[in-house]
């Protein structure tokens, strides 16, 4: 890399930034409205000449609406009224400011699908009528203490606090959700009513969430209906709600769903090691359902050493392991996981590999009988009713007997086997060091006898 390039690279990259940071403001200029000045963010229109009619719109294609987060207007003397289609393309507003303007009435339905933190409305002329009503319910719910000091001008043309404003029959609505027990079997259907009242008289319309089953909804005057058929697991949990809506508010009443099913086993792999062996599983099923693992067929008893672990619940769902402190080649073999609960069962089964056999290679089949693991588990043909041994998540509950006793076996065996061919090989040596010894003797004494003539 040259100098050049180390030194002046970064202060290149900034400088292409500062640009298309000016190119944007631009860009948003150019869009704006005479009388109005704009950011990609922000929009404030307070000069009175010539000043605005309607509400400021960018221009296509030069500004994304969903960015601006704050509209400033006021002063305004000819901005009168706000259309609902001004305000939709401006899904991401905060802040909402028209102070000292000309606005007479103001719908509470531009409004409804916008997360504001802020409303703003002093110094306009409002219309005392039912329109504004959900201004003052505003007011008296907010959490904030500060309130705005806001009027309106009655029949006589006088100003009235609009905290003292009442209007005859104009008042929030009211939902009412006759629903059966929301308790429902996978597959099933359920029918939902609802009857809304109100003056004004509110619409009735219905809130499913991101419903998966499949559903249709009837509405008549204030009644309506909610049929949701083959009712989905995945629907377990989510909310249901009826909405009344007039011009002063809405309510909404709702209920949960919850769906009974049979477990499923959704994911189950093969050991992985971190601070505890783990061999991972996901279980679905409502409710929730027992588990019971099982090693070479044969029932596993669970105890510190060999445990499930349940990390994660989400609801219907349960993320978990089956943790093993220090597995040996002992522990190597199939396990299976069963997950039961009165609506039925679902198992899986993978092959786990802790460690190689001592003296054999890894990978070998080493072929040893199956009584190598008679203790560990305990057959299930020779239990009556596995069910009520079997876990909820999570049990440690049962005895373990894991491979720790039959590794202490293993090198009492090899011990005494070592020590054996060591006696072995002292006697022979013994043996060997008798007969050489008688050997020599008799060659002397044959050199000491005298012959005779």
């Amino acid at each position: 890399m040259s100098s050049w390039t180390r030194w002046h690279g970064p202060a290149m990259a900034r400088l292409w930034g500062f640009c298309w940071l000016v190119v944007g403001f631009w860009r948003a200029a150019l869009a704006c409205p005479t009388s109005c000045k704009c950011t990609a963010s922000r929009i404030w229109c307070s000069d009175p000449s010539p000043g605005i009619v309607a509400f400021p719109r960018l221009e296509p294609n030069s500004a994304d609406p969903e960015n601006i987060t704050e509209i400033y207007i006021a002063n305004q003397k000819r901005l009168e009224i706000i259309n609902e289609d001004d305000v939709e393309a401006y899904a991401g507003l905060k802040n909402l400011n028209f102070t000292r303007n000309k606005l007479t009435s103001l719908s509470r339905k531009h409004f409804r699908h916008l997360d504001l933190s802020e409303l703003i409305l002093v110094g306009n002329p409002f219309t005392c009528s039912c329109d504004i009503m959900w201004i003052k319910t505003l007011q008296e719910t907010k959490s904030s203490p500060e309130t705005q000091d806001l009027y309106c001008l009655n029949e006589s043309s006088k100003n009235i606090p609009l905290a003292n404003l009442q209007i005859p029959n104009c008042g929030l609505p009211s939902a009412n959700l006759a629903a059966p027990n929301l308790t429902v079997e996978e597959g099933r259907s359920i029918t939902l009513s609802c009857s809304v009242s109100g003056d004004p008289v509110p619409n009735l319309y219905w809130d499913v969430g991101n419903l998966v089953s499949k559903h249709m909804n009837e509405t008549s005057h204030t009644q309506g209906s909610l049929r949701i058929t083959n009712i989905s697991s995945d629907d377990s949990g989510k909310q249901i709600s009826c909405v009344a809506e007039n011009l002063v508010g809405e309510d909404q009443d709702s209920v949960n769903l919850t769906v009974h099913f049979a477990p499923t086993i959704t994911f189950l792999e093969s050991p992985t090691s971190d601070h505890h062996w783990c061999i991972p599983f996901t279980v679905k099923g409502n409710p929730k359902p027992a588990l019971q693992w099982f090693y070479n067929g044969a029932i596993l008893n669970e105890s510190k050493y060999i445990c499930t672990k349940i990390h994660v619940t989400n609801h219907t769902e349960y993320h978990g392991c089956l943790q093993l402190d220090n597995p040996t080649h002992m522990n190597n073999g199939d396990y299976k996981l069963v997950a039961k609960n009165e609506y039925g069962k679902d198992e899986k089964q993978i092959s786990a590999h802790f460690m190689g056999w001592p003296g054999i290679v890894d990978g070998a089949n080493p072929n040893y009988p199956d009584v190598i693991y008679e203790d560990y588990g305990t057959a299930a043909n020779d239990i009556g009713d596995t069910t009520n041994r079997s876990n909820e998540i999570p049990s440690t509950d049962v005895a373990d007997k894991s491979g720790r006793e039959h590794l202490s076996v293993y090198a009492v065996v090899v011990i005494a086997s070592v020590v054996g061919f060591c006696l072995l090989v002292m006697l022979f040596l013994l043996k060997l060091a008798r007969h050489s010894k008688f050997g020599m003797k008799g060659f002397v004494l044959f050199h000491k006898i005298p012959l005779d003539g």
